[in-house]
């Protein structure tokens, strides 16, 4: 992982995009239909109640965690997120899409919150991500560049439910 390889965007439109993925993942599950929440296009892909799972684990846990140590340490050594086994160890397949949306979108909520405040000093805050240094400005552009590839994928998800 290289952060200088995420594309940056001025914190107002990486805000924008932040705060209108828990809308979009929402609108996914409503196009798909419930029954079709589980429903995966292959064996390596995450379905619907995944994606809104992963998405709000990772909120939680990962980029919620690592911009408040990154305004209140330091230079942390921030740690990275393993999606895959979180995945199996929570047994997401046994959750509730709407919930785990819901909740995506409350913690998705705070993050904005927090990055909508920050100053060009806080933006060049440094610490070290999975042992690559990186500023704050980086860590936002990897949540940007996160919620496209979800996207895409989600994007991808419904269209194969379709047909």
């Amino acid at each position: 992982m290289n952060a200088a390889d995420f594309p940056r965007l001025g914190l107002a439109e990486s805000i924008e995009r932040l705060d209108s993925m828990p809308e979009f993942l929402d609108a996914a599950l409503e196009e798909a239909g419930d029954e079709r929440h589980r429903a995966r296009p292959t064996t390596d892909e995450f379905c619907l109640l995944e994606h809104a799972c992963h998405l709000r684990d990772l909120e939680r846990e990962g980029y919620l965690l690592r911009l408040r140590r990154m305004l209140t340490e330091e230079a942390p050594a921030l740690q990275g997120f393993d999606g895959a086994t979180v995945a199996r160890e929570r047994d997401y397949l046994a959750q509730d899409s709407r919930l785990a949306t819901q909740e995506f979108a409350a913690a998705r909520r705070e993050l904005v919150g927090l990055i909508a405040h920050l100053t060009e000093q806080d933006l060049r805050r440094e610490g070290t991500l999975m042992g690559n240094p990186v500023c704050l400005a980086d860590v936002i552009a990897m949540m940007v560049e996160h919620d496209r590839g979800h996207r895409e994928e989600i994007e991808r998800l419904v269209e194969s439910l379709e047909d």
